[in-house]
């Protein structure tokens, strides 16, 4: 951590007037997201030269879904018991500086023998990531999981939130929307179009095509 600090890479603290300039004063121009613990902005900090928070490229995004995919598989597979997380969500991911994926909050987890299906555990979790099955019987299984895990990874890839009165077409919910250009043929529409970079069109539609 030292060493981190020493050459300025470590955590530092900012005055309010120095994240003002660095924001443009918190224009929604700077305005990147918003979540239950604040708004994240993109800012430039002229006295060290550092932008902080650019949008992620696609290469990262892939990452993180496939980090998020592997946790799952690992709380699956390689237990003696399957545990089955019930709140799969963007809140609940964590990064390291690397980007690799940390999955949070087991509060609601449940472990499961692997031999038996989807147990009744009462109905929990985030609605928008729950499915459909689960919701109707209260049964959570692996399965219901991936459901939240595909909505989640639909999240990342069009960096739109399940419900987002600003974008076009906010009378659709993110999975409606997405299935809607599937059908269109136009699912590559679907990629964050703030991006503006180079994306992989077979990993988009490898990766959204599975959430499909």
């Amino acid at each position: 951590m030292n060493e981190d600090l020493e050459r300025g890479a470590g955590l530092r603290r900012f005055s309010y007037r120095v994240l003002v300039t660095a924001t443009n004063n918190f224009s929604n121009e700077r305005k990147l997201g918003e979540g239950g613990f604040g708004v994240v902005y993109r800012g430039y900090l002229t006295e060290i030269d550092i932008v902080v928070a650019p949008v992620l490229t696609w290469a990262v995004r892939y990452k993180i879904s496939l980090g998020l995919a592997s946790a799952l598989l690992y709380l699956y597979e390689e237990w003696e018991q399957c545990t089955v997380h019930r709140d799969v969500k963007l809140s609940n991911i964590m990064l390291d500086s690397s980007f690799n994926v940390k999955l949070g909050d087991f509060g609601l987890a449940r472990l499961m023998d692997h031999k038996l299906g989807p147990q009744t555990t009462g109905l929990v979790g985030t609605l928008g990531y729950l499915a459909p099955e689960y919701i109707s019987t209260c049964k959570a299984s692996k399965e219901s999981d991936v459901y939240s895990f595909c909505v989640v990874a639909l999240e990342i890839a069009t960096r739109r939130k399940l419900v987002d009165p600003m974008a076009k077409d906010s009378d659709k919910g993110l999975v409606e929307w997405v299935w809607d250009l599937y059908g269109q043929r136009k699912l590559l529409l679907a990629v964050d179009e703030r991006q503006h970079l180079v994306y992989d069109e077979k990993q988009v539609q490898c990766l959204v095509i599975t959430e499909l």
